[in-house]
């Protein structure tokens, strides 16, 4: 069911409410990109300005979160992985002997077989707990009832992310206050997490509506989104708010090397794929040689064994330059990313997607 202006209106200013912000605007939460300069940029200018924390350990989110306090005193938010099972090391995966081959192109020494893991997700809470971050985002599945009950009681706002229908239902029921819904264009990871990623690419100009239908709260368009035209569409579908990533790649803000963001400015519409060969764990990004030799050669490691192994080689192609080997996260609206300030970015977007809704063309 699409909705009028009218009704577009008034769903956005309730979820900017509850946000806390001036528009159901969000800046998504790009592990390694996302920095606190963009958030505070983006929350100073009336958004939602988020970093994504899945990665860090419990004190360098808290940095991270103190920053952001620096630089403004709007709200922000932190996003983290749901927790996942620990997979077992296969030491003679083919893995190694791919990894071995880009490690001697860059003149590194042999990957090491090691058991990589992420943080303990319990002491990154406490770490969102005790930052002032507004709202809790999560994806890849849904934290365990006790963690969301103590952010729900200490203020939080609670998002999640779905990629279909079924995980949408599934996140309505564990009581969070919206959700992302993140269509099969959007740049990253895939946040499925109740069936097979492949059953789950739904474009966003068909999941959102079907969300909307759903349930009963907020749904928050992601995936594709990079100008005003794009943001008018997912509210008239019924969208309550929009989160937009890729869109904010080349600001100056952005934490993308400068190899990162070369290819970027170079990519074609046609050049993003959903690949494994950086994290284990399908992922929108630019893709490249080496994303092809893995996806054909060899299975990935599982997540986060394949990040684990991969970053040695991924720290080494940024310091050269080198966009071979770096993980690059794209959406497929790639080609209308613009160099502009994140602030700057988040007013020129927000405006035009209200002129275009008051009929403005």
């Amino acid at each position: 069911m699409t909705s009028s202006p009218q009704s577009s209106a008034l769903a956005s200013a309730r979820l900017a409410a509850r946000l806390g912000v001036e528009h159901a605007f969000i800046q998504a939460p790009m592990a390694g990109v996302s920095t606190p300069e963009m958030a505070a940029a983006v929350s100073n200018a009336g958004g939602l300005g988020s970093l994504g924390v899945g990665y860090l350990p419990p004190d360098a989110v808290r940095q991270l979160a103190r920053r952001v306090r620096e630089l403004t005193d709007r709200p922000f938010a932190l996003n983290l992985f749901a927790p996942q099972p620990a997979p077992a090391l296969d030491a003679d995966s083919p893995m190694w002997g791919v990894l071995a081959r880009a490690h001697a192109t860059l003149g590194l020494e042999p990957p090491r077989p090691s058991a990589w893991s992420l943080p303990p997700f319990d002491e990154q809470v406490d770490a969102v707990l005790e930052s002032d971050a507004r709202v809790f985002s999560f994806t890849f599945g849904i934290p365990p009832a006790s963690v969301l009950a103590r952010l729900r009681a200490a203020g939080r706002v609670l998002l999640g992310t779905a990629t279909t229908v079924h995980e949408a239902r599934l996140l309505e029921a564990a009581g969070v206050d919206g959700i992302v819904a993140q269509g099969s264009e959007a740049g990253g990871h895939r946040g499925t997490f109740a069936g097979p990623f492949e059953d789950a690419m739904v474009g966003t100009l068909a999941l959102v509506p079907q969300m909307v239908d759903a349930v009963g709260l907020p749904v928050v368009a992601s995936g594709g989104l990079m100008d005003g035209r794009g943001i008018a569409a997912a509210r008239l579908l019924g969208a309550a708010g929009v989160q937009l990533g890729t869109a904010f790649l080349l600001c100056p803000e952005s934490g993308a090397s400068e190899a990162y963001q070369a290819a970027l400015r170079s990519a074609r519409e046609d050049g993003t794929g959903v690949i494994r060969a950086f994290s284990g764990r399908p992922a929108r990004g630019l893709v490249t040689d080496f994303s092809r030799e893995v996806e054909a050669s060899a299975a990935p490691l599982p997540f986060p064994l394949q990040h684990g192994a991969t970053t040695p080689l991924r720290a080494a192609a940024a310091a050269r330059g080198d966009a071979r080997f770096l993980a690059m996260w794209a959406g497929q609206g790639v080609t209308l990313a613009r160099r502009v300030p994140a602030g700057e970015l988040t007013r020129a977007l927000v405006a035009d997607a209200e002129r275009r809704l008051r009929g403005g063309g």
